[in-house]
């Protein structure tokens, strides 16, 4: 998505007309989820994804309809039905609610396009609040940008509307994410934008050396952090961002942390686990989690109650991390701690996904109705 508010920013300065489609809304089974986005340029071509098939034909048509009048933004809802997936090869079945949004060199978009764009490259967060529905709303399109320290700018339509978003839209400054907004007859879509997330691997052993080309293969900027020159460097770490080799106490001083940081605490023994859980308990890490057993966990956690870290931090760190997969090796460990890692920062639930017991007796009733004709 960061290639969409590129290439908006470059046609903003140029003076030129484009229209950013996004995905505001969906039901059911659908190729892409809130907040995807294309932007379909005057030319008619176009940067990002909706998913492909039909219905990214129709909005393309449609965006390029708006683009040639005078009209304003607009709403409404592309069916996939079974039809329509078989005929794009796609095994889906749900609706996605999709705004076009015509932006003119009249418009003046780029102060919210340069927040989105300083946000992706580590600046600070922020989220749009976008009108959004119904489709016939006077003010569709009208935005508002909430700003980390709660400010705003703009006006979706008064001072209850404005707080009610700012509000909502607080809980997206940390790791991103959308949420949708019902105030009265109004449609609000909420979307964060943060800096790429940021993974922090204390100890440069096994399962850091296992999770790191997972991470940066999910996005990740990530950094290691070892007193062994042997263990902390590009030779056995060759994708990451940062390496710094030194005392766990403070290396975390040598990195930029956020609240979008993930710290993982996998050191070669119980001291350091100990030193590093409580220097990156005083950072401003949303997420610190430790490889080890209940009981060096426990321990741990006495250490930094007792050296002064709040109840609150210490209960938030996930020790033992990651989720429970049975794993044992150190790639199934990485891959267990990644899932956990993905989960908090994209609002999953970590549930199996398997469809109930009432979906497969449905398919079972429509596949003996065939067998009889």
């Amino acid at each position: 998505m960061q290639d969409v508010f590129k290439s908006a920013a470059q046609l903003t300065e140029a003076n030129e007309t484009f229209a950013l489609c996004t995905v505001v809304g969906t039901k059911g089974s659908t190729p892409q989820k809130p907040g995807a986005m294309l932007l379909v340029k005057s030319d008619g071509t176009g940067v990002g994804t909706l998913g492909g098939g039909c219905v990214e034909a129709d909005v393309w048509a449609e965006a390029k309809s708006l683009l040639s009048s005078v009209s304003g933004a607009t709403v409404g809802d592309f069916e996939l039905n079974d039809e329509i997936a078989a005929e794009s090869g796609m095994v889906c079945g749900g609706t996605m609610s999709i705004m076009v949004d015509p932006l003119r060199a009249s418009d003046n978009n780029s102060s919210w396009i340069d927040y989105v764009l300083n946000s992706y490259s580590g600046g600070k967060s922020i989220a749009i609040g976008t009108i959004a529905g119904p489709e016939d709303h006077p003010k569709l399109g009208t935005k508002v940008v909430v700003h980390e320290n709660g400010s705003y700018e703009g006006d979706l339509g008064g001072e209850k509307l404005n707080d009610e978003v700012v509000k909502l839209a607080s809980e997206l400054l940390t790791h991103g994410g959308t949420r949708t907004l019902q105030h009265g007859d109004s449609s609000i879509f909420i979307q964060g934008f943060v800096s790429p997330p940021h993974l922090v691997l204390c100890g440069g052993g096994h399962i850091s050396h296992a999770i790191a080309p997972l991470a940066k293969k999910l996005g990740y900027i990530v950094s290691v952090i070892d007193d062994r020159l042997e263990f902390a460097n590009h030779e056995r770490f060759p994708s990451v961002d940062n390496i710094v080799v030194g005392d766990f106490e403070d290396g975390f001083d040598q990195l930029t942390i956020t609240p979008n940081t993930f710290v993982v605490i996998a050191t070669r023994g119980h001291n350091l686990d100990d030193a590093a859980t409580l220097s990156a308990s005083r950072t401003a890490a949303d997420y610190i989690g430790l490889v080890g057993s209940i009981r060096k966990s426990i321990l741990i956690f006495e250490e930094l109650l007792a050296e002064g870290v709040s109840y609150d931090r210490v209960a938030s760190i996930r020790a033992p991390i990651g989720l429970d997969i049975g794993a044992r090796t150190p790639d199934e460990i990485a891959l267990s701690i990644i899932a956990e890692i993905q989960q908090v920062r994209l609002g999953g639930e970590g549930r199996p996904l398997k469809m109930a017991e009432k979906h497969v007796q449905k398919a079972a009733e429509k596949a003996t109705r065939r067998l009889s004709i």
